[in-house]
């Protein structure tokens, strides 16, 4: 955003900051979000590449509903769903860490 923008927005007591100030999130869960994004999209990547959602749901004992959902980021989806579909994929447990190291 341009200085001049800012300042006039703040002049008319607008908040300007990021979504984890507004949130009021401490750094480990804006940590977190973005990890658990980053896995999102790259499931996402990968299931499309490679197979359907219900194909990836019968994979995981999981329905293609829920893989929809976790693509979604839906917040009821665990981190551990995430990993077990990327995994179903074909990811190796390296290929999850460079996602996670990416973040930040």
């Amino acid at each position: 955003m341009d200085i001049s923008k800012k300042k006039r927005l703040e002049d008319k007591c607008w908040k300007i900051g990021s979504g984890s100030e507004f949130l009021e999130l401490s750094p480990e869960e804006s940590i977190l979000i973005d990890i658990k994004l980053a896995l999102i999209l790259n499931l996402q990547e990968r299931r499309q590449i490679l197979m359907t959602q219900a194909e990836l749901a019968e994979k995981i004992n999981s329905s293609q509903p829920r893989i929809a959902k976790a693509e979604n980021g839906d917040d009821s989806v665990s981190i551990e769903l995430l990993i077990r579909a990327i995994l179903a994929t074909g990811a190796t447990p390296q290929d999850i860490g460079q996602i996670i190291a990416q973040v930040g």
